[in-house]
């Protein structure tokens, strides 16, 4: 059975940061590109950032120079460290093994003053 367990997620202050992770298990993310997504108030979704299975990275201009994503394959997780967060990045977010069909629930982040 497998099983994506995001967590990390809470409420900052602008400018704040927090570190959000993505755990696996039943399914081996090394052999994924895995992406960070985000759904905010207005429902919309957003992909915010993409690790390869080689370790390359891509980010949409939104949030290029403010997170980053890495991979840690010896825990099977993928992490999204997020800085100089802003009230547009409040969002629930989450992980996807790109093509795999397999969501976790989500970990909310709140930005505000």
């Amino acid at each position: 059975q497998v099983q994506l367990v995001e967590s990390g997620g809470g409420s900052v202050q602008p400018g704040g940061s927090l570190t959000l992770s993505c755990t696996a298990s039943g399914i081996d993310l090394s052999d994924y590109t895995v992406n960070w997504y985000r759904r905010g108030p207005g429902n919309q979704a957003e992909r915010v950032a993409s690790i390869t299975a080689r370790a390359t990275t891509h980010y949409p201009d939104s949030t290029k120079g403010r997170f980053t994503i890495a991979r840690d394959n010896v825990k099977n997780t993928v992490h999204l460290q997020m800085t100089n967060l802003k009230a547009e990045d409040t969002a629930v977010y989450y992980c996807n093994p790109m093509c795999s069909g397999y969501w976790g629930q989500g970990t909310q982040v709140t930005v505000s003053a």
